[in-house]
């Protein structure tokens, strides 16, 4: 009998949407890279998903009330954690990667990856807050997250950023009055402090990268 190739699984990513973040941009972004892609604000549709990508602007305390109402924190623990679905958390979407945050007082995150989320400590009178606008990224290490991509500058909009107790989970850093972790690793796990979805060409590149995993 001929050999006949393995079916390659088809991509289809689910962005979680919760009532906060910029989802409506990262789907024009996934269109553009002409990716199957849904919204979804259902959990049982993490099963009907390749890849999941969660955004997120806003506060990390509203953003783990929404998630839990939802019922997303247990079942994207199961996805993500135990099936090991790849999985991307934007801006906010990387914060709650913590185990806590301190906006809007302690709250308990996600806990996938070991850390905190903390606000800027800088001089407010050289760093306004939020930090707005477009800042140089350091690739750190040979994560494929950044492969192909020469000039690693994005998009930031943030007060608050995560500090992981393990360092060697940062494979990109940034500065704005202080170092802080611009993306995170952890097997199945990604997180990007900056918003792909609004940086243009290395930005869709990432996503691209993500969607290889």
């Amino acid at each position: 009998m001929p050999n006949i190739p393995e079916k390659k699984s088809r991509k289809r990513v689910l962005i979680v949407d919760y009532g906060m973040g910029n989802a409506g941009s990262v789907k024009n972004a996934l269109d553009a890279l002409s990716v199957e892609n849904f919204l979804s604000s259902d959990p049982k549709d993490l099963a009907k998903a390749s890849h999941i990508i969660l955004p997120g602007v806003g506060a990390f305390d509203q953003c783990m009330k929404n998630l839990k109402k939802l019922g997303f924190v247990t079942a994207l623990k199961k996805a993500v954690v135990g099936e090991g679905k790849p999985f991307l958390g934007i801006c906010l979407g990387m914060q709650i990667l913590a185990e806590l945050g301190e906006e809007g007082g302690k709250t308990k995150g996600l806990g996938w990856i070991k850390g905190v989320t903390r606000r800027f400590t800088v001089d407010p009178k050289k760093y306004r807050l939020p930090h707005v606008g477009w800042n140089d990224v350091e690739v750190l290490g040979r994560s494929e997250l950044f492969k192909g991509i020469n000039h690693p500058i994005f998009y930031f909009v943030h007060s608050f950023h995560f500090a992981p107790a393990d360092k060697k989970m940062i494979i990109g850093a940034s500065e704005y009055g202080e170092r802080f972790a611009a993306a995170v690793e952890s097997k199945n796990i990604f997180g990007v402090q900056f918003h792909p979805e609004k940086s243009q060409h290395e930005g869709l590149k990432l996503i691209e990268n993500f969607l290889t995993k």
